[in-house]
């Protein structure tokens, strides 16, 4: 063969090559171009028609994920009616052979796959979850008239589990779905439709939980008593709020009523070092076990609730079977439900007023000891009426809901095998340490003794960095402290303590925990290095920063922090909760294998 023949024939199979690597790259254009399109991030496909179906299917499954918990329930039925038409419509359209057959073709078949599993989570949700939750009859997991019929409870727990099953499977179904090489439009849905799935998860295991544990919490085995603790985030502490008073709680066979009632206060102080952790005690010092008022100083409720219920039982002798903690914004949500309240002392709350009647009024106008008794009397009264009036169960579960989610509500329980239970959820105020996704703690705590916090409005944004060869991301925390408070005209119980010579000024010690087996490496206080105590707590190293703040000023303090070996481009804030929701922002990046 002569040497002018073959470049000829290398040519025309260079060509062919480039024709068919053109006809790929063509074909799996078409493909992805016409089968997946984008839209409010959800993904479409099989053109404009079962796109449709898919997109209407998302906004109804998240719509009616809302409604399960809402006033609302003849509004959720035909929203299932819909959800379910458009479940199956996209389902049936990613069934057939012509979707099969793509599934296995290079480039766009992982696209296929993925958007086939999103339509089968939407169906099952649509055709096994939603319909069991709305049957459900919420009112038994409420008590109504001062009891909780214990024995429709049990009744009607098989049918939470067996939901609540469901929810587990079409989650573990989607976490399954590979993200790497899906191109961005499919990759956003999955982690869309993982994070509604994640939050109903939530919804169902509480209602599961709740359904298993409140039997036993509330006496169906014998008496049982709680201490119900008021968080006040006027003085800010980790968990929320100082806590300024207690009642007692008392449950036999589901009755509940409500005890005695004090201030924090008036139990004194006490040495319980010896309970405390060395990494507690050197970050916080022995005041977590020596003042009611600073046990929860730490950010894990178990340890403060535990802390505080000793305190009691050397102060009062009782032993009680648990520590239920709340804020004036759990008020302002249950007042919603259930209306206004009426309070001993000519006083009525109610919902849109309760926070700020709580938190500034009251410093401005009563005495420190009248304070505490109207503290006191106000959350038994809201409570009480919780327990006793007829309100709607829907209203109030979404309250509670709302309130959890927000980790308003703190429940630690004496008995181990429900503490186990319990800790797993937001309600157990557990700092874990072990986690999927990287998590930054901000947490604060008054230094100054004052009732500033009612003031302060603070904000955070967490910014996720680079991969690191060791596995490592490094994220970026800048958090932001506002003081709305005036520079005069402040009752002296407002100002307590405070700074010498400048009383107006809040002091907050800010402490922030790196996720789980990370590290913190840097700290500056609006952009200069700062010098920070430090130390460890459940696998986390916390740095602790005094930042003060004068009445119209805004400080910002920039931490730069290392996770745990994970690849994983999501990130979560807690924060403590304030009086004001905080303004936060999280900013993501690709997964590190992607």
């Amino acid at each position: 063969m002569s040497e002018t023949v073959r470049p000829h024939r290398r040519r025309r199979r260079s060509r062919r090559r480039t024709r068919a690597r053109v006809r790929r790259v063509l074909l799996t254009g078409l493909i992805v171009g016409s089968l997946v399109a984008v839209g409010g991030g959800w993904v479409g496909f099989r053109g404009w028609q079962a796109r449709a179906h898919l997109l209407n299917a998302a906004g109804l499954a998240r719509q009616l994920s809302t409604e399960v918990v809402g006033a609302d329930a003849d509004r959720a039925q035909r929203t299932l009616a819909a959800l379910q038409e458009q479940a199956a419509a996209a389902r049936d359209a990613t069934a057939d052979p012509g979707w099969s057959v793509g599934r296995h073709t290079p480039y766009a078949g992982d696209d296929l796959a993925a958007v086939r599993e999103i339509a089968v989570a939407v169906d099952e949700l649509a055709r096994d979850a939603f319909p069991a939750l709305l049957r459900t009859d919420l009112s038994t997991l409420l008590p109504g008239k001062g009891r909780l019929d214990v024995s429709q409870l049990r009744a009607v727990s098989a049918q939470l589990t067996g939901t609540d099953e469901v929810v587990r499977r079409t989650n573990a179904r989607l976490a399954a779905v590979p993200t790497t090489g899906l191109v961005d439009p499919v990759r956003q849905a999955v982690t869309d439709l993982r994070a509604e799935t994640d939050r109903l998860a939530a919804l169902t295991r509480a209602a599961d939980q709740a359904a298993r544990l409140l039997p036993n919490l509330l006496g169906a085995d014998g008496p049982r008593s709680y201490l119900l603790v008021s968080q006040n985030p006027a003085e800010l502490r980790a968990t929320g709020g100082m806590f300024g008073a207690y009642a007692v709680i008392e449950a036999e066979n589901g009755r509940l009523r409500m005890g005695a009632q004090d201030a924090v206060a008036s139990l004194g102080r006490f040495d319980l070092s010896a309970k405390l952790s060395t990494e507690v005690r050197n970050l916080y010092t022995d005041l977590v076990g020596t003042y009611p008022a600073d046990v929860n100083l730490t950010p894990h409720f178990p340890t403060a609730a535990a802390l505080f219920r000793a305190m009691y039982r050397k102060r009062s002798g009782t032993t009680v079977d648990g520590v239920l903690a709340v804020d004036p914004v759990v008020l302002s949500y249950l007042l919603k439900a259930t209306g206004p309240v009426p309070v001993p002392g000519n006083t009525t709350l109610v919902s849109d007023k309760v926070v700020h009647t709580l938190l500034s009024d009251t410093y401005q106008r009563l005495d420190q000891a009248r304070q505490d008794e109207f503290f006191a009397a106000s959350a038994a009264a809201v409570f009480s009426t919780f327990f006793t009036r007829e309100v709607d169960p829907r209203a109030l579960l979404s309250a509670l809901d709302r309130a959890i989610g927000e980790r308003r509500i703190l429940f630690w329980s004496a008995h181990p095998a429900e503490q186990r239970v319990i800790a797993g959820s937001r309600l157990g105020g557990a700092l874990p340490e072990q986690e999927n996704v990287p998590t930054v703690g901000v947490f604060l705590n008054d230094g100054s003794g004052a009732k500033l916090g009612y003031y302060l409005r603070p904000s955070a944004t967490l910014t996720v960095g680079d991969c690191r060869p060791d596995g490592r991301r490094q994220l970026r925390l800048s958090f932001t402290l506002h003081s709305t408070a005036p520079a005069s005209g402040l009752s002296p119980s407002v100002l307590g303590l405070g700074l010498a010579g400048d009383p107006y000024t809040a002091r907050t010690l800010v402490s922030v925990y790196s996720p789980a087996g990370g590290a913190v490496l840097a700290s500056r206080l609006d952009g200069v290095d700062l010098r920070v105590g430090s130390g460890l707590e459940r696998r986390r190293q916390v740095v602790i920063a005094n930042v003060e703040v004068r009445p119209g000023v805004t400080r910002t303090l920039d931490v730069d922090v290392l996770t745990g070996r994970t690849g994983s481009g999501d990130a979560e804030l807690w924060l403590t909760p304030t009086a004001t929701p905080w303004t936060t922002q999280v900013k993501s990046a690709p997964h590190c294998d992607q």
